[in-house]
């Protein structure tokens, strides 16, 4: 039997509290499992590292108190070694995302649509909704250097196979581990005293034949020196094939067919007493086809085929080109018909998955220099690489042609000659161009040194943890076929001249434009691709990001009360945040860079002192820093310890901290705990003032630009292109939360031993939300009258100059509350069988989720239930396992309810109100819910090798539309499946 096996085993002929205090519910507060005996295998740490020898002592994550037999107030779920392992997957980060306190949490499924942001593929956790970077993710209770400027470590960088478990403590913990746990804390725990060779192969694919997985994974651990000195190594490799991109229209990769291009229409109209938005499947751009259409003047109508032949445009909605840009029957307020040509529309065109290689190389030596006292040194280096497509093709609603266009057929030449006009508008997805692709490179190295253990002194032990942590993220994103627009626009204008073919203005000749055609599908020739699109000097982003961490914990119990003893930790921090970043001059402009180099020679129709001469990926130079020293004081008191009244304890923790950026901000907790008389029956509680600090990001970031080529001007009731300009502000503070939850817990009552139970009510208030406003918001509420957003947009500048300006600030507040409920069963062999069978459950349901914008004119807006975003109402992972000690079976169940696209929208079939931005109408509100059914098995082809497999999504349920009001994919990967049934196998070995 194998070694997962054995602790499966041992769980069920040992103790059933252990079997759930440590594979999951945590319904005891993640409290010791040395509080009922439990076999050797079993004794775990729950905090930071594993002690040294054998010792009774805990660390309990979410607190750092260290006694045998503390409970800690705050919730802790704990996902063990057991599960991790069932689960199957090749990122442990999909086992705990799992969860449902869990939500908005980012993956290889999310960010695909952007080419700008920079996340993609990145694996950070999101507790309560609240977003990663308010949520601190610890390895052996240390910090992480960041794998990206918003300061989120990726879990991928994690020595997987070496996690033996995973607290998440799902509640504010900044008085115990400092700044970002204002949602919780993650803490991964790994067996740094592993002993012997234990090795993972899985293999996976899709129902639909792509995101092709290889993971292996290795381990090695030895001691010597009479067991004084030990070292562990492991490394593992990992390539996902991903989900590539579908094609233009609605067909997606493989022979997925859930796609429907479905969008919020937008009339336009707000006070006619309909809705102003309709839910409608199947909407079609009618500003641009797959090879090119005339979108305004008296050709309007007529589009181009693949030979470049005019045909007229088969509009939706029976609509008829009104020559002002307009189509009739069709939605003017962001230019959609319904049905029709749909072969033009780029939504269906992004990855479902980004392609993700990973490797990781981790090493530990330990050495014992006393009993009980270790001095160690960590190495991890590892590297993630991604790939993606965001969009296909080059999609431009708004160009002006020509009508001497030396490429324009003849006949519409002679069509212009008749209707009297010497140009048109234009709009083409370009699909005769290559599709781009955006390259991350992450390569991280961490270095840790540290002493721990425990030291007597005037009779009492006292433990320490001490440790300098050195961590360095290299970061590279490089974009392939962006075209530069200005060189785009100049290589469209092209004329005849000495009998050849040639761009129009003779400032771009001079610099090396070659003309393309852009009507029909007549692909680029290399010289005009080199011009538009530079293959070698694409937009790219060299980042370097540093962390320096010191840090000294202690923790002991100087003396008795009459409940027991008091104990207490203390301890100091300090910490750097460091980076740089250098970005390409054409998206960054020339500042710092000369202006002739040889690989971005200077160019009249580009702007070399902005940048932001790209289509997309506009990255910017930046720099800056910030220092953190920290210290705090913690306390366990026990004030009841009886048979009449059970045993209670109050935890208090306090902590200030000193920002090179922001001065000096407190923190705190109090809570407590009581095992009361009533058999099984725990309360506790617990109210924290927690914060987050403003992140590199949001502090030094100079300014990143996205392109938005289809934004709504509502001054003209049309769609345009324009740049968004999101830029950082030194001038932030941190988030201040007040985080109090509330719990009873029925653990092992003697009438039903198998049983735990737990009820946890959570209210959170975080005030001083850096946030910003979209750029949508802004425009609309200038519209609406509110002067203060009318400054830094313009909607209706020359070509290429638009933009609106975003920036963060200290603006917002939110408010949520909520409960969560765990439960599980253990029955031991179950209708006579031999081994057991368990039954767990975890739930989450968000009463409210308030969102005040913190801006006059902005009306807050409840998010729970908005299954467009990350916080349905109701969220549960249900998981049954039976275990025969040889072959087991798991099913899981994953569920969240229905929701609505958003609560600000006020639904209405006629006589609406009029539609505002703070509550448009609309004629339908309802995002169905999902159920998923996960099944997996393995079996024990000898005591050391296990072969498995598991089917996830079993019934290949699709995901539903997410819709927006523009062009897109229209989904949610944080909620929903995107990929469909998957099936995985492989062997596990320990030897």
């Amino acid at each position: 039997m194998n070694a997962i096996m054995k602790l499966h085993h041992q769980f069920a002929t040992a103790s059933v509290a252990a079997l759930v205090a440590c594979a999951l519910s945590g319904t005891a507060g993640a409290q010791a499992v040395q509080a009922e005996p439990v076999a050797p295998a079993q004794q775990q740490d729950t905090g930071g590292e594993s002690n040294t020898r054998d010792t009774a002592d805990i660390v309990v994550t979410g607190s750092r108190i260290t006694t045998s037999g503390f409970n800690a107030p705050t919730p802790t779920q704990v996902i063990g070694e057991e599960q991790i392992a069932n689960n199957a997957q090749p990122n442990i980060f999909n086992t705990i995302a799992q969860l449902p306190s869990l939500q908005g949490s980012t993956g290889a499924s999310t960010g695909t649509f952007s080419t700008s942001s920079g996340q993609q593929g990145l694996s950070s956790f999101s507790l309560r909704g609240l977003g990663p970077i308010r949520t601190l993710t610890l390895l052996d209770g240390q910090r992480v250097v960041a794998a990206n400027v918003t300061g989120v470590p990726d879990i991928s960088m994690f020595p997987q196979l070496l996690v033996k478990r995973v607290d998440v403590v799902t509640g504010g913990a900044s008085a115990s581990y400092g700044s970002d746990a204002v949602g919780g804390v993650v803490n991964f725990i790994t067996d740094t005293h592993f002993e012997g060779f234990k090795g993972n192969i899985l293999g996976s694919i899709t129902k639909y034949g792509d995101d092709e997985t290889a993971l292996v994974q290795g381990a090695w651990g030895k001691s010597f020196a009479d067991g004084r000195l030990h070292v562990v190594l492991s490394g593992e490799y990992d390539h996902e094939g991903g989900v590539g991109a579908g094609d233009f229209g609605t067909d997606l990769a493989g022979s997925r067919d859930w796609y429907r291009a479905t969008t919020l229409m937008n009339t336009g109209i707000t006070n006619n007493g309909l809705p102003q938005f309709n839910y409608r499947d199947y909407a079609q751009p009618y500003q641009y086809s797959r090879y090119g259409l005339i979108n305004s003047g008296p050709l309007q109508g007529i589009a181009f085929d693949q030979n470049g032949v005019p045909y007229n445009f088969q509009y939706g909605s029976n609509g008829q080109p009104l020559g002002n840009g307009r189509v009739s029957n069709c939605y003017p307020g962001n230019s959609f018909c319904v049905g029709g040509d749909l072969t033009g529309a780029p939504g269906s065109g992004a990855s479902l998955k980004s392609e993700l290689e990973r490797i990781n190389g981790y090493g530990r030596i330990g050495y014992e220099f006393a009993d009980n006292n270790e001095a160690y040194v960590t190495v991890n280096i590892a590297q993630v690489k991604t790939n993606n497509q965001p969009s296909p093709g080059y999609n431009r609603p708004s160009l002006t042609v020509q009508c001497a266009n030396a490429f324009l057929p003849q006949l519409i030449k002679d069509r212009c000659a008749t209707a009297g006009i010497t140009s048109f508008g234009y709009g083409s997805s370009n699909a005769n161009f290559p599709d781009p692709h955006v390259y991350t490179d992450r390569k991280q190295y961490r270095f840790v040194g540290g002493l721990k253990g425990a030291v007597g002194v005037a009779g009492t032990e006292w433990n320490y943890d001490a440790y300098y942590q050195h961590g360095i993220t290299i970061s590279d994103i490089n974009v392939r076929d962006i075209v530069l627009q200005n060189r785009y626009v100049a290589a469209t204008n092209a004329i005849v001249l000495n009998g050849a073919i040639v761009c129009a203005d003779p400032v771009a000749r001079a610099n090396g434009c070659q003309p393309i055609n852009i009507f029909g599908g007549a692909p680029p020739s290399a010289s005009a691709l080199a011009y538009v699109a530079p293959g070698d000097n694409g937009p790219f982003q060299h980042t370097k990001l540093t962390q320096d961490v010191a840090s000294l914990n202690i923790s002991g119990s100087p003396f008795e009360s009459w409940a027991g003893p008091v104990s207490v930790a203390f301890g100091g921090e300090y910490r750097r945040e460091f980076y740089r970043v250098n970005a390409d001059p054409y998206g960054a402009g020339v500042s710092d860079l000369s202006p002739n180099s040889p690989e971005y020679p200077a160019d009249p129709l580009l702007n070399s002192q902005l940048g932001s001469n790209w289509a997309a990926g506009n990255y910017k130079n930046g720099r800056g820093k910030y220092e953190v020293w920290e210290g705090y004081l913690e306390v366990d008191l026990p004030i009841i310890n009886s048979d009449a009244m059970g045993r209670a304890n109050l935890n208090g923790a306090a902590r200030v901290t000193n920002y090179s950026t922001s001065g000096t901000v407190w923190t705190w907790k109090i809570g407590g705990t009581w095992d009361t008389p009533l058999d099984g029956v725990r309360l506790r509680a617990v109210t924290s003032r927690d914060v987050r600090a403003p992140n590199l990001s949001e502090l030094f970031a100079a300014p990143t630009v996205t392109t938005l080529p289809n934004f709504t001007d509502p001054f003209r009731n049309q769609a345009v292109q324009v740049f968004q300009n999101t830029i950082g502000n030194t001038n932030l503070q941190p988030e201040v939360a007040r985080n109090t939850e509330l719990g009873i817990v029925l653990s092992r009552p003697s009438w039903a031993p198998g049983l735990s139970l737990s009820f946890d009510y959570y209210n959170i208030k975080l005030s001083g939300v850096v946030s910003s406003l979209s750029a949508d918001q802004i425009v609309r509420f200038c519209f609406e009258g509110n002067q203060a957003f009318c400054g830094g947009f313009q909607l209706d500048g020359p070509q290429g100059t638009n933009f609106v300006n975003v920036q963060p600030f200290n603006l917002a507040s939110w408010k949520t509350n909520g409960f969560d409920i765990e439960a599980s069963y253990q029955w031991q062999q179950p209708l006579g069988l031999p081994g057991n069978f368990t039954v767990r459950a975890l739930a989450t349901h968000i009463r409210k989720f308030i969102v005040e914008a913190g801006i006059a004119g902005v009306d807050p807006v409840d998010q729970a239930g908005a299954n467009n975003g990350n916080t349905p109402d109701w969220k549960w992972l249900a998981v049954q396992t039976y275990d025969s000690g040889r072959f087991s079976l798991t099913v899981q169940e994953r569920w969240f309810s229905d929701g609505t696209f958003g609560n600000q929208y006020v639904v209405c079939q006629s006589s609406c109100p009029v539609s505002t931005g703070n509550h448009p109408t609309i004629d339908y509100n309802t995002m169905k819910g999902a159920f998923y059914v996960d099944i997996g098995a393995s079996f024990d082809i000898t005591d050391k090798i296990t072969v498995y497999g598991k089917v996830d999504n079993l019934f290949d349920k699709d995901p539903v539309a997410a819709p927006q009001t523009n062009t897109g994919l229209d989904i949610n990967p944080a909620l929903y499946d995107t990929l469909g049934r998957i099936y995985r196998a492989g062997v596990r070995f320990n030897f």
